[in-house]
């Protein structure tokens, strides 16, 4: 059962109030307290809660099957590689040993103090060891927009893009971790009044809005994961912001697609949020017209009521709030990217990444990039300190924020944030 989201269940630790981390929550991150360790955790409120110890000192007894160093590792793969009745079962446990009425652990601060540490005073790391990450364009708004800059309204979709999600194998390596700053790429690019391609810094930097999903372990190399069984093969959630060096790109793009326009960098939030926790805000897909293949139709709900937003501070300078999107716009649902990623027999290992694409809403306001905000530099945005953006400066920080929310709780994934510097020459 899943008993750790019920929402009338209250914690005995601080919880702010509209935290995105309320008891219900519980998601699942890797981080390094104050004595230098890397251990696997959770977080409620603003407390990161050490698994490792939490384990080490008998609070998963129950938990039989829980190897004894799963929480000791540096990333959340092995535990991954469990399932999810595995993942569930740790949830519960953790939800009723924080419930505000249970003194296991409440009243035993010698406990306390090996297992809770401020959020603040921890460091973050990537959550996963991601082996291969998928790439895809799944957001309709985003795709006709972007169409109708550089091929017209009526040329706006590719034939192919109402019949499969569209999608690319990206680079792996580059993804970091919320917090980490990123440098201004260079490459070749092509000036409108230039016969010949030019070389220097990418002038026209840009954050995509995305989410990503985490893959545990998949079926064998040959074997394909149905849309009924997604859902098993799916850890849970992130933010996501995929940068886009867009005068790079658009130099190289003809005939394979993204490459350096592409792979200098792809920040992610350190939480990952389960699907379980998310159960509360599904929602309804966009309808798909034309009826996809059979292998790609989905029954129920597959989709969540995610809202997003992203914000841009200039460096010394007040947060701006440039767009406000939503995950349920898109068009194709985490289940059919998951079984046309492996239709063909493709297999997937625990800690895959696989990113939404830009996720932009039906009007201007829910533009996920500033590609499509400022309709390619056409229409610049201007912050609260007067200045104007076209694409991203350096020194600028831009954060996305995520969550869920109904009459009863709050669900979210906290912030993806870096700041760009200038190139390294």
């Amino acid at each position: 059962m899943l008993t750790a989201n019920d929402p009338s269940r209250h914690t005995w630790l601080d919880v702010p109030n509209d935290s995105d981390f309320p008891i219900q929550n519980i998601p699942f991150g890797v981080f390094i307290p104050e004595d230098d360790f890397t251990t696997i955790g959770t977080r409620i409120g603003d407390t990161a809660i050490d698994l490792a110890a939490f384990h080490q000192l008998g609070y998963f007894k129950d938990i039989e099957e829980l190897p004894d160093d799963i929480f000791l590792q540096d990333t959340l793969n092995d535990f991954i590689t469990l399932g999810r009745p595995m993942w569930r079962r740790v949830r519960n446990r953790i939800a009723e040993v924080f419930e505000a009425n249970n003194d296991e652990l409440k009243n035993n601060e010698e406990h306390k103090a090996q297992i809770l540490f401020p959020v603040d005073k921890v460091q973050m790391l990537l959550p996963v060891f991601t082996q291969d990450y998928t790439d895809f364009y799944s957001s309709m708004e985003h795709a006709e927009n972007v169409g109708t800059m550089f091929r017209g309204k009526e040329n706006a979709l590719m034939p192919n893009w109402k019949h499969l999600p569209v999608g690319y194998h990206g680079r792996s390596s580059s993804i970091i971790v919320s917090g980490e700053d990123i440098h201004r790429p260079l490459g070749q690019m092509k000036p409108a009044d230039a016969d010949t391609p030019v070389f220097g810094p990418s002038k026209l930097l840009d954050f995509e809005l995305e989410m990503g999903f985490i893959t545990s372990d998949g079926k064998h190399l040959g074997e394909r994961i149905t849309t009924d069984e997604a859902e098993d093969y799916i850890f849970g959630m992130v933010l996501f912001n995929d940068w886009s060096a867009r005068d790079i790109q658009a130099c190289e793009y003809v005939p394979l697609g993204p490459f350096l326009g592409k792979n200098f960098a792809s920040s992610m939030s350190p939480w990952v949020v389960t699907l379980d926790a998310l159960e509360p805000f599904r929602t309804a897909s966009p309808e798909q017209d034309p009826e996809p293949f059979d292998y790609l139709k989905t029954t129920g709900d597959r989709t969540f009521d995610i809202q997003l937003q992203t914000i841009i501070q200039p460096e010394n300078g007040a947060e701006n709030v440039v767009c406000e999107s939503n995950f349920k716009y898109l068009y194709w649902n985490i289940s059919q990217q998951l079984a046309h990623h492996t239709v063909n027999g493709c297999n997937i290992n625990a800690g895959d990444l696989m990113a939404s694409g830009t996720i932009s809403g039906p009007d201007e306001k829910s533009y996920g990039s500033m590609l499509e905000l400022t309709w390619r530099g056409a229409n610049p945005i201007t912050l609260s300190d007067g200045s104007e953006r076209k694409f991203i400066n350096d020194g600028d920080t831009v954060i996305m924020r995520g969550y869920c929310k109904n009459e009863n709780v709050r669900i979210g994934f906290g912030e993806v944030k870096s700041k760009v510097l200038p190139v390294i020459e």
